[in-house]
This record gives C-alpha cells, sequence and structure tokens, in this order.
C-alpha cells in the first residue's frame, strides 16, 4: 500500500512536468528552462502555486497574477497519472513490470494530449520512449529483451503497412509510438494494438453517424489517442488476454 501511495504522489508531480511537455514539446521550447510561467502575462509561477491539482483548485482554475483562465487539461492530466501509476504498482507484481508500465504511461500520456490538441507525435519524445524501453529492459530483463525488441519492429511494421496502404489513415508519428510500446509491453503490444484499432473504427463509426458519411469520412481524427488506451488497457490485462488467447486458440 505504501509503495502505490507513492506511486500516486510521484505520479502526480511528473504528471505536473508532462504539463510542459505537452504545452512546450510541439513548440519546440525546453522542457528544463525557464520554470513554469503562465502564458498569458508571463509571470513565473510561484511553488506554492504549483503543487498537482491543488493549485488548481485553490486557484479557481486561473492565474493568480492576470486572472486568466488556466485549462482544466492540467489538474486532469496530474491526476490521469497519478491513478494510472497507481494502477500499474497494483497490476504487477515484479520490479520489472511496475518500471516498464510506469515508463510507457509517461510517454503515451504526453503523446496522447501533444496528438489531440496539434495532431503531432514528436520524435524527441518517442526517441526517448525508446531508449529508455530498451535501458530499463536490458537492466532488469535481460532475458526477455528480445521478445520485447520483436514485439516493437513487429508492431511498428504493422503499423508502417496500414501507413502506406493508407496515408490519410495515419502518420509516422502513430507508426514509431506503436514500435515504442512493444519495446515496453513484449507481446501484450498485440491486444493493445487490436484495442486501438477497434476503438479508433468505432468513434470513427459514431462520427459517420453524426455527420453523415461524406463529413464524417472527412473528419480528422488523430490515432495517437487511441494507442494509448490500447497501451494502457494491456498494461493492466496484456498478458492475461495474451494467454486467454494462446490457450483457447494455439492449443
Amino acid at each position: 500500500m505504501e509503495t502505490a501511495t507513492f506511486a500516486g504522489v510521484l505520479g502526480a508531480i511528473v504528471g505536473s512536468f508532462l504539463n510542459v511537455v505537452v504545452h512546450r514539446l510541439p513548440r519546440h521550447e525546453s522542457v528544463v528552462s525557464p520554470a513554469s510561467y503562465c502564458p498569458k502575462c508571463g509571470t513565473p509561477v510561484k511553488p506554492y502555486d504549483n503543487i498537482p491539482i491543488l493549485s488548481w483548485l485553490l486557484l479557481r482554475g486561473r492565474c493568480r497574477s492576470c486572472g486568466e483562465p488556466i485549462s482544466p487539461r492540467y489538474p486532469f492530466v496530474e491526476a490521469l497519472t497519478a491513478v494510472l501509476c497507481v494502477g500499474a504498482v497494483l497490476a504487477h507484481r515484479t520490479a520489472t513490470g511496475i518500471a516498464l508500465s510506469i515508463a510507457l504511461i509517461l510517454i503515451v500520456v504526453p503523446a496522447a494530449m501533444i496528438d489531440l490538441e496539434h495532431r503531432i507525435i514528436p520524435n524527441r519524445l518517442t526517441l526517448l520512449g525508446a531508449i529508455v524501453a530498451i535501458v530499463l529492459g536490458t537492466a532488469l530483463d535481460p532475458a526477455g529483451e528480445p521478445e520485447r525488441l520483436i514485439a516493437g519492429a513487429a508492431a511498428g511494421g504493422f503499423l508502417l503497412l496500414a501507413a502506406l496502404a493508407y496515408p490519410g489513415g495515419m502518420g509516422m508519428g502513430d507508426v514509431k509510438l506503436a514500435g515504442v510500446m512493444g519495446l515496453f509491453l513484449g507481446a501484450a503490444v498485440a491486444p493493445a494494438i487490436l484495442i486501438a484499432l477497434v476503438s479508433g473504427v468505432l468513434v470513427g463509426a459514431v462520427i459517420i453517424a453524426r455527420k453523415g458519411a461524406q463529413a464524417g469520412r472527412k473528419t480528422a481524427v488523430p490515432f495517437g489517442p487511441f494507442l494509448a488506451l490500447g497501451a494502457i488497457v494491456a498494461i493492466y490485462a496484456g498478458q492475461p488476454l495474451v494467454s486467454l488467447y494462446t490457450t483457447n486458440f494455439l492449443h
């Protein structure tokens, strides 16, 4: 229980940093300096106004200096990251599983948020994810690293074929993110990709039903959030889903 509590607190704190990543990375700004500031008036955020979730509530979602509204995305990302990190600790019993799961969460959350807002998944984010996955996997579970490398190549290759076949359906950022997911998840990336594809199709069907076939097909829907959803489901249930499939269909 103490580990889960620590993961929740750490997740909220890191979630605050992820908000900086989401805001600055697509704008090609440093995520390290300067310190957090109000985008409207430029006033640096005081440490007591930068407490995850709590500060936003106490300030009623506004900048202390100029009163500019602060997006609800900020406490949402902080709370979401905290909850997902707690879930990763509760779902896994090994240090390897916990470390890889939390690291993947810290990659897919900003990737999804950036893709929703800017329709891109920055290369710097996926490159960092690939490096972290390989380093952690090799250090904590060297025996399982070949499987994860194969899964990364397979997941990225599968989406690459899809991107080449349907150029307007997804971009290379999605391909790279899928490959990174494989480096973290291993065989569990298969249900993650399946969940992403099914959820994307369902959302597309809803859009077409509401807007009509012609307008619906022209509506751009980023695929990154669906990949993030698949990754999160796989973190908690990926291996059981793989075992269920192999037990029932491969024996």
